[in-house]
């Protein structure tokens, strides 16, 4: 038996695992996919979804206890970790069946209502609606704005190296730019952010 075959295969408390999940252990992760996502796929199967859409929720309801654990160092779970992931799961799942009109059918009707998980999924929501205000803002910028922020702020770029690139006199010629397209992109985002707000 293999050492990673070892460590997945040894128990592990719900803290541990969060704690290895927090540090990027991927053993702990391949635990939480190994005992958590069974559950997960039976509910989404007997319910109108397919194994793709099973891997897609879980993968979803992952990220969000993720984005939840390392946000709040102290967050503690108030329930079994399989039964919070189960929970997102379903209540993302619903959430897919209410867009398509469908209902659910053998999906327990149990009371899965844990605080953690209406808090960690609005936290969630409210950070992929951020992002996606932030994509339609940078979308509607234009060039040469979007390429001096997209090289400085994601490739990391140096501001003489944008000035050489696009073809400023000097650095602080790039700069000035920069600035004017962080407000243009500022505004831009709150716009879209009024917008989705009415």
């Amino acid at each position: 038996m293999s050492k990673i075959r070892e460590i997945i295969n040894k128990t592990r408390t719900d803290s541990e695992l969060l704690e290895g999940m927090r540090k990027g252990d991927s053993a702990a992760v391949s635990f939480i996919y190994k005992s958590c996502y069974p559950s997960v796929s039976h509910m989404i199967l007997n319910n109108k979804g397919t194994e793709d859409q099973a891997k897609d929720i879980f993968q979803e309801a992952v990220i969000v206890l993720y984005d939840k654990i390392t946000r709040d160092e102290g967050f503690e779970l108030s329930s079994k970790l399989s039964t919070f992931l189960y929970a997102i799961c379903r209540r993302l799942w619903l959430k897919q069946l209410n867009r398509r009109n469908l209902s659910l059918d053998s999906i327990e009707q149990d009371n899965l209502d844990i605080p953690d998980i209406a808090d960690a999924l609005e936290d969630h929501e409210a950070e992929e609606m951020k992002f996606n205000q932030m994509d339609v803002a940078m979308n509607k910028l234009g060039e040469p704005c979007a390429t001096i922020l997209k090289d400085f702020y994601i490739n990391k770029k140096s501001m003489q190296e944008i000035s050489d690139e696009l073809g400023y006199s000097n650095a602080d010629n790039a700069k000035n730019q920069k600035y004017k397209c962080l407000q243009r992109l500022k505004k831009l985002f709150f716009d879209q952010w009024i917008k989705d707000e009415q």
